[in-house]
């Protein structure tokens, strides 16, 4: 009997032991779950056909900002990140940046949109000049005043001899530009976008756009997997 006793016992232990040991893997699995969604989280391929992109072509990583011209984060992402972006990954021709507009502040985000489409359509070349001044004529404070009509998109453009502020005027009237400012809003309500600026870096959205390393920690690692 005794021995049997111990043989029970040795029996306990071992699973007990067993117990412990898969718990602690399974808690690990937890934790680096965690930790990796804490920087960003898989979403679908976006499709940018179409949009304003800079860069080159054939660039091997595609970053995308979902953006407001009425929202103050933007601007600021606008001032603090893009130009690092563009300095480390995008002159060197390792990415290819895109923007699409979202139109959470209603008639404002509308009109900015329209006026981006209208430039953009009229002269590419032009466009992202004329997207970092719209995003300068955000007011630094009072950001919930009425700021972003027609005439102020006009007024901006106004100092850009490229564009034709006649045709500019007459392109943001038209359902045309209309449809494409649609097609962004069916892009933001496809994947879910939430908050602006929202980044997305290869499929990966970030949790915190403004988490310079965790862009360079994407890029960088879809740029090892291309080599």
């Amino acid at each position: 009997m005794k021995k049997n006793n111990k043989k029970k016992q040795s029996g306990m232990k071992l699973a007990v032991l067993l117990t412990l040991v898969a718990v602690g893997i399974l808690a690990a699995i937890v934790v680096l779950t965690n930790q990796e969604s804490t920087s960003s989280v898989e979403t679908a391929g976006v499709d940018i056909t179409g949009q304003p992109t800079l860069g080159e072509s054939g660039a091997p990583v595609t970053v995308i900002e979902f953006g407001d011209f009425k929202c103050p984060s933007c601007k600021a992402w606008g001032e603090m990140v893009y130009p690092q972006l563009v300095a480390d990954y995008v002159d060197t021709g390792d990415v290819k940046f895109s923007y699409i507009n979202v139109l959470f502040h209603g008639n404002e985000s509308v009109v900015g949109s329209l006026a981006a489409e209208a430039v953009y359509e009229q002269s590419p070349e032009s466009y992202w000049d004329f997207h970092k001044a719209l995003f300068a004529a955000q007011p630094s404070e009072n950001h919930d005043a009425a700021w972003l009509t027609p005439e102020k998109a006009l007024e901006v453009a106004a100092g850009f001899p490229a564009i034709d502020q006649a045709q500019m005027k007459a392109d943001m009237e038209q359902q045309e530009t209309m449809d494409k400012v649609d097609a962004d809003k069916t892009l933001v309500e496809e994947h879910g976008v939430a908050m602006t600026p929202t980044i997305v870096v290869n499929g990966q959205t970030l949790e915190d756009p403004f988490d310079y390393d965790a862009i360079k920690a994407l890029i960088d690692e879809a740029l090892a997997e291309e080599n």
